[in-house]
């Protein structure tokens, strides 16, 4: 069976893995005023960030449409007998929804549509294990099998510099994000069933990002199977760097990789976010 991989522009693979032969991506759009950005296609994540610097309104985010899901999923109904479309979390967009309705209207191919329940390096992971499972000719049941234990598995943490774009997006509660906000706390946030809470509330930017590092080491120690980790920023490339060169030392069994949060995610986490994604290394 031939299986083709979708997913959306808010895992950020890179350039070399958009352009292997059984993977797909439907683009999110950043809105500025009356302006229409598809991520990924018309502006880069720099490009974005920068623009943003110049603004004075902030800009809002929209999923892929009904009608540009079908249009992707039947350009491949020739060369595919089904797809697995693996798309950012159900709770904070209706990406997923969309590919939902399409999947159940239309005919002509099997499509499956998966809730990463994540975004940003999280839900990259998910892609590139059903990328690799599908090359090796797994069964659709497989490899989602697959995808449910990689993602019960999987930890994402991360820190933004200024919470009040989440709330205000709704993406972060305003319990949790007032009180961070007010006492100047730099939370540790992370995803659960689809939703990003605050696992832990820190002082300062350093201390948040030793607990992220602490968190990984508790996962080295314990974890029977070799672990792969992607840094991840949003417009703070050489902090980052800095981050994932200190790690690769003190963990050398684990496999880092580097990634960004676009647009998209960008509008929410605003500039100078950091954090870190890991879960079973496949490879």
């Amino acid at each position: 069976m031939r299986t083709a991989i979708v997913t959306d522009s808010t895992a950020y693979l890179n350039k070399e893995e958009y352009e292997k032969d059984n993977v797909y991506f439907v683009p999110l759009s950043v809105i500025f005023k009356n302006e229409v950005f598809k991520e990924e296609v018309d502006i880069t994540s720099n490009e974005f960030f920068e623009k943003v610097r110049e603004c004075e309104q902030l800009p809002t985010s929209s999923q892929p449409t009904v009608g540009e899901l079908t249009t992707l999923y039947q350009e491949l109904q020739d060369d595919y007998d089904a797809i697995i479309s693996i798309h950012l979390s159900g709770r904070i967009s209706g990406t997923f929804q969309n590919a939902y309705s399409v999947a159940n209207s239309l005919e002509g191919i099997t499509i499956y549509p998966y809730d990463s329940e994540l975004a940003g390096a999280g839900q990259a992971f998910l892609v590139r294990a059903a990328m690799k499972l599908a090359k090796e000719g797994q069964s659709i049941n497989a490899i989602i099998d697959e995808l449910d234990k990689i993602k019960k598995e999987l930890e994402i943490y991360f820190i933004v510099d200024d919470l009040t774009n989440l709330i205000k997006g709704g993406r972060l509660s305003r319990a949790a994000g007032g009180v961070a906000t007010a006492l100047k706390i730099k939370p540790v946030l992370t995803f659960r069933a689809g939703e990003i809470v605050a696992y832990d509330k820190i002082r300062t930017k350093k201390k948040a990002l030793r607990k992220i590092e602490g968190l990984l080491e508790e996962s080295v120690l314990n974890k029977d199977y070799p672990i792969v980790a992607t840094i991840v920023h949003a417009y703070c490339e050489e902090e980052a760097q800095a981050f994932k060169e200190h790690l690769e030392i003190k963990f050398p069994t684990v496999r880092f990789t580097s990634s960004f949060l676009g647009p998209v995610v960008g509008v929410h986490t605003g500039e100078g976010a950091i954090g870190m994604s890991w879960t079973k290394d496949i490879h």
